[in-house]
């Protein structure tokens, strides 16, 4: 679908006297992009760039309608589904178990993280990956974003991923993503619970109806079929009653990003420390159930 894109791209440039250079200035890219696009042989390009390259090479939506095929091979089978229904979720509660989630990770952040996942083969893939990862967050910032309920497990702020001073900014971020969207920390001292080892996310669609995707290292399932998303949906519930409280997850967020600031681990252990005294049990354990979300609530 890339080399089909490309090729299309290239006749209607071609049908309109443009070199490579002068598309590249009307749609502000450079002209080394565009060579690429129409040879497959770069990164694909975002929704942003298909639709002024659209607009600009007189398409009329041809353009436009090839992306999302040449989007989604940039990806494995088992993420394509998954991917067009969180497009359209109304809602999204997730518990993320090893890394930040992909809707809230800084480029320095997702880069590192996608760089060493075992499907990917090359730069290119690379490249890839990482726009469209950037380019889905843009929902996030329009009218009709998602809710958003987090729980990250306090392995996500105890792993460095990429270096301090990535780590400091990513977690930063987290800090500011708390005064939008619910983020809670699962503490170590929580103990076992029943997502260990994976990752869980559920969508509510705007029609109400519900999905769970389960996701490991190199894998992933989606499940459609209402009692096996009941059984998914009672497991966060309990991963977020296990969960500090919004205000004390803010906290201990920050406390993890100031020891980044400074290069060392001293900070973030103190607030495990603190934040695993016995005197704190019941704190820990405020989280609660969460909402069930309909359409119109």
């Amino acid at each position: 679908m890339a080399v089909l894109f490309g090729t299309h791209l290239k006749r209607l440039r071609e049908l309109r006297g443009w070199s490579q250079q002068e598309l590249a200035g009307k749609v502000f890219v450079t002209q080394s992009r565009i060579a690429q696009i129409e040879r497959a042989s770069g990164a694909r390009p975002t929704a942003e760039l298909t639709a002024a390259l659209d607009l600009a090479v007189g398409a009329d939506g041809l353009l436009n309608d090839l992306w999302p095929y040449v989007y989604r091979e940039s990806f494995p089978d088992w993420a394509q589904r998954f991917m067009e229904l969180a497009a359209r979720a109304a809602h999204i509660r997730e518990y993320a178990s090893q890394a930040v989630p992909g809707l809230l990770q800084t480029e320095a952040y997702a880069r590192t993280v996608l760089s060493v996942g075992r499907t990917m083969t090359g730069p290119q893939l690379l490249e890839e990956r990482l726009a469209l990862r950037m380019e889905r967050q843009s929902r996030l910032r329009r009218s009709d974003a998602p809710t958003l309920c987090v729980v990250l497990d306090e392995a996500v702020l105890a792993r460095r991923v990429g270096g301090d001073r990535t780590m400091y900014e990513q977690l930063e971020l987290m800090r500011q993503v708390c005064d939008q969207h619910t983020v809670q920390v699962l503490p170590f001292a929580s103990g076992a619970h029943p997502m260990q080892g994976g990752s869980l996310t559920l969508l509510t669609m705007p029609d109400g109806t519900e999905v769970a995707y389960a996701e490991g290292a190199d894998h992933g399932q989606l499940f459609e079929e209402p009692d096996q998303v009941k059984l998914y949906s009672r497991a966060y519930d309990q991963v977020r009653a296990e969960s500090l409280p919004t205000p004390m997850s803010a906290r201990m967020i920050a406390d993890a990003a100031e020891g980044y600031k400074h290069g060392g681990s001293n900070r973030r252990a103190l607030a495990r420390k603190q934040l695993q005294q016995p005197g704190r049990r019941q704190l820990r354990r405020g989280g609660g159930r969460l909402p069930r979300h309909r359409p119109g609530a």
